[in-house]
């Protein structure tokens, strides 16, 4: 079974028509990496993206976080993220409500659990309210009925129309009416108290930062072997280290263009790891972050002009 993760899943469909829609990651926020902001997602937002995902058929939903932690030691969440993983979520990561997006998506699933009848009998009808405006609705054998009416539009409000009743519906929000009458719910519109956590100083002596420095000069032969191939990390390392140490020579001759013709060479490195840090005589001459394959280097002056030779000495 495939399925979604995303801040928005709505447009997401499965791979067989016979498999439930399932949203696995609905994402509360994002990561705090060192140096960053801290991201915020609005809860009318998330909320909204909720159910668009289940007036279109969305079987499931799983926050992402719903309940933020903390990493501790070196674990985190990936390359140069803390080791908070709060992720904005509705309950943070010290266990406390955050509101009103906790409140919010709790009546919001409220609302939808008023549809269930209908909403695990059928598929929806889709009509048109207007240029931006839609509505889902479900109809079940017995007689029940629940309706979403959605305003897509990100800046104006609209008035609707529906079973002869007109509706407000403010931008990028959807109503939910259990009844096909009653509007109990709007994206929008938050309706539970706001709070915000506020830090104050604690009698506790406060933890204190620590820096490591690797002593190289320590390695002795004992320590060292030579392969080809990069290899898996935490296997070799056995988590005494978040760094495992690759030593290579390039000899270069006089000869080589690149020293005359002033263009910069290119080290090409096969590896999925999360980040590498480049070395050419003891200078830091490249960082990189991503899983792309090419890095190229601040300081070229010192390194090989050939590509295919770089690559397999840095491999060796």
């Amino acid at each position: 079974i495939n399925t979604c993760n995303g801040f928005y899943c709505d447009s997401f469909a499965p791979n067989k028509p016979y498999k439930p829609t399932i949203w696995t990651e609905a994402w509360s926020g994002w990561f705090t990496e060192f140096g960053g902001p801290m991201h915020h997602r609005p809860v009318q937002d998330l909320a909204f993206a909720v159910a668009r995902f289940i007036q279109k058929g969305g079987s499931s939903v799983n926050y992402y976080m719903y309940h933020g932690g903390t990493n501790f030691g070196r674990t985190a969440g990936g390359p140069f993220v803390t080791t908070s993983y709060d992720y904005d979520a509705p309950i943070d990561e010290y266990g406390l409500i955050r509101q009103p997006k906790y409140g919010h998506l709790k009546e919001l699933h409220k609302a939808i659990k008023m549809c269930e009848k209908t909403l695990v009998s059928t598929d929806p009808v889709v009509t048109s309210l207007g240029n931006k405006q839609q509505a889902h609705v479900y109809s079940s054998e017995s007689g029940d009925c629940s309706a979403f009416l959605a305003n897509y539009d990100t800046e104006s409000a609209s008035r609707v129309l529906f079973n002869n009743v007109h509706y407000n519906l403010p931008p990028w929000s959807i109503s939910i009416l259990p009844d096909c009458r009653n509007a109990v719910f709007n994206t929008a519109k938050v309706g539970v108290q706001t709070s915000q956590m506020e830090m104050l100083p604690t009698n506790t002596a406060n933890f204190q930062w620590q820096s490591y420095l690797e002593d190289l000069s320590s390695l002795d032969d004992s320590s060292t072997f030579t392969t080809q191939g990069l290899l898996e990390q935490i296997n070799v390392t056995r988590d005494t280290s978040d760094y495992l140490w690759y030593m290579t020579s390039v000899d270069i001759g006089e000869t080589e263009s690149f020293l005359h013709g002033g263009e910069l060479p290119t080290l090409i490195i096969q590896s999925t790891g999360h980040a590498v840090h480049i070395f050419v005589n003891g200078q830091l001459s490249g960082i990189h972050t991503n899983k792309e394959s090419v890095m190229q280097l601040l300081h070229t002056e010192e390194v090989c002009r050939e590509s295919e030779m770089c690559s397999d000495d840095i491999k060796h």
